[in-house]
């Protein structure tokens, strides 16, 4: 079995592939003070609620855009796995072609992304990933990365909003039935979720334009339900994308030992 692991900065995501089934998926925080200990806790938990023992575990690879820890993280694996896991990065083959200026300082997670995308759906394509930052990424129909927008994330406009007003409450990130609200709530609300939809479809067109010619749009990312049922731009939502990815990748990796 493979354990495939996605560390972001509010989430990290751990998938358990059984051949080429994902037979279950786990979430949770990311916080930074987290021991080795209490990661390695986590881990057996979840393996255990998917009746799974820690021997049946043959690889990890691992996305990460939090540095920070991956020390504790790759140390808990070590101890509670006796695994070495892989992580994104130099000497990973992930079959994407990157062009942009540069290729170090793209994010682990768009690259994952990106080759979940374009092999499981073709190219050229969109990979939009609603996630602490929203990300529109371009590949092209031979598979290179050629660069894409970055946008606040749903969630941390929403939070804006509260924590710059004084007088505006934390609110749950959910469509109203109207965007001209009669409260408080719903009308940021209104704001934040009927305003991200303009900002999404906007962001796709202008992409498209200035490429010259369609693409298949894909998105995920925990809160992209919410965009992707409310506009026709979005081609496909795949939650499991960023797991099917880090299959992927790993798969090229080991052919290419």
């Amino acid at each position: 079995m493979l354990l495939v692991i996605d560390i972001g900065n509010t989430n990290i995501t751990i998938g358990i592939y059984n051949q080429n089934h994902l037979i279950g998926t786990y979430r949770l925080t990311t916080k930074f003070q987290r021991t080795s200990d209490e990661y390695g806790f986590m881990l057996l938990s979840f393996l255990n609620a998917s009746s799974i023992h820690t021997e049946e575990i043959e690889d990890i690879i691992i996305s990460s855009v939090v540095p920070k820890i991956n020390y504790s993280f790759t140390n808990s694996i070590k101890k509670y796995l006796h695994k070495n896991p892989i992580f994104i990065g130099p000497g990973v083959k992930t079959g994407i072609d990157i062009r942009i200026d540069n290729p170090s300082t793209l994010g682990a997670d768009r690259l994952v992304d990106a080759a979940g995308a374009f092999y499981t759906y073709g190219g050229p394509c969109i990979v939009i990933d609603f996630g602490t930052a929203t990300t529109y990424d371009v590949v092209t129909k031979n598979g290179e990365f050629i660069g894409g927008a970055t946008a606040p994330g749903i969630g941390i406009s929403a939070q804006a909003l509260s924590s710059q007003a004084a007088k505006l409450p934390e609110v749950e990130i959910q469509k109203p039935d109207k965007i001209i609200a009669k409260n408080t709530i719903k009308s940021m609300q209104a704001g934040t979720v009927f305003g991200y939809i303009g900002l999404t479809e906007y962001i796709i067109k202008k992409i498209k334009e200035e490429y010259g010619e369609d693409l298949k749009v894909i998105s995920t990312g925990g809160l992209g339900r919410i965009i992707a049922n409310e506009t026709d731009e979005i081609d496909i939502y795949d939650i499991d994308l960023t797991f099917k990815g880090l299959k992927i990748i790993y798969e090229k990796t080991k052919k290419a030992i």
